[in-house]
């Protein structure tokens, strides 16, 4: 006996396709997006006040390096040659401010391709997915992070400037702009489309 599809389920099919097709679009252009961006992940030791401040004066002592030396960077291939080449000075700045702080443990500064979660900053945001990645490991690396973009530089400086996304393609700058109002709308549907992508794979 053959058996007839319901109303409510053609209806969830096509909605579930609808979703699929929109989602691979909305993936394409978070793909594009971090194609153009070096964020920065700064993990500390553990949870205590004094390890969380001295993951932020490692923030401060890394930037402090990193910033003026991708001022030249034309694109995210010159700012990758730049932090790689530059990883052992990064890596030593930051063992600095640590013995500054007093602590002892361990750095380790790395390259590498790291998963986040949608994070909305002051005055714009990025949709959840893969990113290249400044990594720096504080000691055990138990505690809470600290995220932000160092290419383009948005870790210290106001998306406001006119320079900030001087960098990325007009339609990206576009897509992470908080002034744009569609970008919530875009980034759900990218975390929607990552579920059941998970759920069906």
């Amino acid at each position: 006996m053959k058996k007839h599809l319901k109303i409510w389920e053609i209806s969830l099919l096509v909605a579930l396709c609808v979703t699929l097709c929109t989602g691979l679009f909305a993936k394409a252009e978070q793909q594009k997006l971090s194609g153009e961006l070096i964020r920065l992940h700064v993990i500390a030791n553990s949870d205590s006040q004094s390890d969380q401040s001295a993951k932020l004066m490692v923030r401060d002592s890394v930037l402090e390096v990193l910033t003026p030396a991708l001022e030249n960077a034309a694109n995210i291939n010159d700012a990758e040659k730049i932090i790689n080449c530059g990883l052992a000075k990064l890596n030593s700045a930051a063992e600095l401010s640590l013995l500054q702080s007093g602590k002892f443990y361990s750095v380790r500064a790395e390259l590498c391709r790291e998963n986040y979660p949608t994070r909305k900053y002051d005055g714009f945001a990025l949709p959840a997915g893969s990113y290249i990645s400044l990594k720096i490991i504080l000691g055990a690396g138990q505690g809470h992070n600290w995220w932000c973009v160092v290419f383009p530089p948005l870790c210290m400086t106001s998306a406001e400037d006119e320079d900030a996304f001087s960098s990325l393609t007009e339609e990206s700058a576009k897509l992470i702009s908080s002034d744009s109002g569609e970008y919530r709308l875009k980034f759900r549907i990218v975390e929607i489309y990552e579920q059941l992508r998970k759920a069906f794979g």
